[in-house]
């Protein structure tokens, strides 16, 4: 996991306004028997995690928060709809032969499967390795009949946090989410329309960004 490495002074920093807060800066740096100056950055990195909290004319707080926290915080915020990807989608008549060119020309692990615009299956690389190894005859057997069909699929939505998507994905061990969005139909049916997708790679690229945000 993401963590923010404290150096020593920062953390004989942290020990500082944990039993005497609140304190200024200027007292701390007098604790520390350094200037002012040559704290600010230190008291700037730990006011920006959250770690501590300035308050004017009164001084420095310990907020209780970590690292850690923070992190978790800014993972809460991000919502689905930023950091999505743009879904690969196929028809549940596509041949399983068609399909697997389609997933390699797209060079993804997951394809979503259609039925009259509207999610009805998924289907991953060790999917179609198994039915491959099986002997089925890939240009005539469609998708729709070796797919995973709905409602036995983890879809996610564009106002969830990625730290939801996230956890979903852990949780039911797959490489990849539809990002869907709810429609009713004129029978009063519940579907699903695919707007994009969240796979392990986008998750791992967030906490690198947010890594070198620190």
């Amino acid at each position: 996991m993401v963590y923010i490495q404290l150096n020593e002074r920062q953390e004989k920093i942290i020990d500082i306004v944990k039993t005497s807060q609140p304190i200024t800066g200027e007292a701390i740096a007098k604790r520390l028997k350094l200037t002012r100056s040559t704290l600010r950055p230190d008291l700037s990195i730990l006011t920006m995690s959250g770690i501590l909290d300035a308050r004017p004319k009164v001084g420095y707080f310990y907020t209780g928060k970590t690292a850690l926290n923070f992190i978790s915080e800014r993972i809460e915020k991000i919502k689905v709809s930023k950091v999505k990807s743009v879904p690969v989608v196929v028809d549940e008549n596509t041949s399983v032969y068609d399909a697997i060119v389609t997933l390699m020309v797209e060079d993804v692990g997951t394809l979503f499967v259609t039925s009259d615009g509207f999610l009805s299956g998924i289907i991953s690389r060790k999917d179609f390795l198994k039915n491959a190894i099986g002997g089925i005859d890939l240009n005539r057997i469609p998708v729709g009949m070796i797919m995973t069909r709905m409602p036995n699929i983890i879809v996610t939505f564009s106002n969830d946090s990625i730290l939801e998507a996230a956890s979903n994905i852990i949780e039911h061990e797959i490489d990849c989410l539809p990002v869907v969005e709810e429609v009713r139909t004129e029978k009063g049916e519940k579907k699903f329309k695919v707007v994009g997708r969240i796979s392990k790679t986008t998750i791992t690229r967030i906490f690198v960004e947010l890594g070198k945000d620190i």
